[in-house]
């Protein structure tokens, strides 16, 4: 590979991490509005169940363990890929999916719990504005699983060129952080919310 070609390369990584980093600010902006706006709706029940009525702590406890052991499990992955360590990566990333999975589901299940109680985001303001917030996140970490079954695949195809390390570091960036909303959420409207 030419000078030129290498140079053209980490500018264009360069830019492409910047612009991530971009991204990943517009995304704090808008979990901070969603944030905002449960502050405001979390009284509103209108007659309806509070959160400590309808939240299960210990299903909920069961989600966080689950989804911050896949951080550990990202940061794994990515301590392989730096090494070059294929193999791992995929393993470690695959962990990362299933745990992710397991939190996707545990999620979906107590949104259909809910519903199935009449408890949806119909009901009343406080139940709109969770659905709407919880529910953002679990499509941010769907779109991370994607995201990680292709980069995945492409590590098995194309092994760990500098290209796919840089995807590979973006997709750790954006579990972290969704690991980070998480966290909030957990204290906010779980935590919080039970009292």
């Amino acid at each position: 590979m030419s000078e030129h070609t290498l140079l053209r390369q980490e500018h264009s990584d360069s830019t492409a991490v910047f612009g991530f980093w971009v991204y990943l600010m517009t995304d704090c902006v808008l979990f901070a509005a969603l944030f905002a706006v449960y502050a405001v709706l979390r009284t509103g029940t209108f007659g309806g169940p509070g959160g400590s009525e309808i939240f299960n702590l210990p299903n909920i406890l069961v989600e966080t363990f689950l989804l911050l052991t896949s951080s550990y499990t990202c940061g794994l992955a990515m301590l392989a890929a730096h090494k070059g360590r294929r193999n791992e990566v995929v393993a470690w990333f695959g962990a990362t999916f299933v745990l992710g999975f397991s939190f996707l589901a545990l999620e979906l299940s107590e949104f259909h719990q809910l519903l199935l109680d009449g408890n949806g985001p119909d009901r009343s303001a406080f139940l709109s504005s969770y659905f709407t917030l919880v529910g953002t996140h679990g499509l941010h970490i769907t779109i991370g699983l994607l995201w990680m079954l292709v980069l995945m695949s492409q590590v098995l195809k194309r092994g760990l060129k500098p290209m796919t390390l840089n995807r590979l570091a973006l997709l750790s960036l954006f579990w972290h952080f969704l690991d980070l909303i998480w966290i909030f959420i957990f204290t906010i409207v779980y935590l919080m919310g039970a009292k």
